[in-house]
């Protein structure tokens, strides 16, 4: 693999034998991993002379690989990656072509995040805005107290997920674990397979044809092709907004 050919001298590149010269000026930058840290890729993604465009090749599982991207950039980082990859994403389209560790895109504020392989654990948590697409399966408490975003999954989701949800649309093509939606807030959720159990205050609720027009957006916008009228929407009763004593034991 060559070094990166990048729009500013002062950028890291992936190669001590990386050129710069107004005849070899792209768009697209490659950093490649297995010569370059963790903290100069971030550096040079951060930087206000980035180019438009990155790849990152050899990520080898690294951690909080593209995160706190604050500006319209596309990143394509090119196999598995380790914890909190793309996390506190704002406008920043980055795409993992492979697995995510725990964490992915958690906190994103806007943007898109989209894994094309299995995510971890705590996929999407706390997330405010945006959209994040796991192509595969998303383990345990996927969109964990998510605040306004949007999570499509291609397969499985695990126990907890959604637990504590208070905005935003999670959307699974599988099947979803124990305890879906546990402590559910107002985030609506659509699940097109079977769910193992559902979680405290959360409740299977009607199909209205707002909520059908709703989730084929959302499938569009992920690229996915399936029917909307196969899913089961769920949400909260809205039982455990304020303390009760007769509900202490649903806390």
């Amino acid at each position: 693999m060559t070094g990166a050919v990048t729009t500013d001298p002062a950028v890291p590149t992936s190669s001590p034998e990386a050129t710069m010269t107004t005849d070899t000026l792209l768009p697209t930058a490659t950093y490649d991993l297995a010569v370059t840290t963790t903290r100069e890729l971030n550096a040079a993604l951060h930087a206000t002379e980035a180019p438009a465009s990155v790849e990152v090749v050899n990520p080898q599982g690294a951690h909080a690989l593209a995160c706190g991207l604050n500006r319209p950039i596309d990143v394509r980082i090119d196999g598995h990656v380790g914890y909190y990859a793309a996390g506190m994403n704002q406008h920043a389209n980055v795409t993992i072509d492979g697995n995510a560790g725990v964490g992915v895109a958690e906190n994103m504020m806007s943007g898109t995040v989209r894994v094309t392989g299995d995510a971890s654990q705590s996929a999407g948590a706390t997330a405010h805005g945006g959209l994040l697409v796991i192509e595969g399966n998303a383990a345990a408490r996927c969109g964990i107290s998510m605040k306004g975003v949007d999570i499509v999954v291609g397969g499985n989701i695990g126990h907890m997920s959604a637990f504590m949800g208070q905005a935003g649309r999670l959307v699974v093509l599988g099947d979803a674990g124990e305890a879906l939606g546990d402590s559910l807030y107002e985030v609506r959720i659509y699940v097109r397979g079977s769910v193992a159990s559902l979680g405290a205050d959360c409740v299977k609720k009607e199909m209205r044809p707002e909520h059908i027009a709703e989730l084929q957006e959302l499938l569009d916008a992920a690229g996915f092709d399936a029917d909307p009228a196969e899913f089961t929407r769920y949400g909260s009763a809205r039982q455990l907004y304020h303390f009760h004593v007769d509900n202490a034991s649903a806390y």
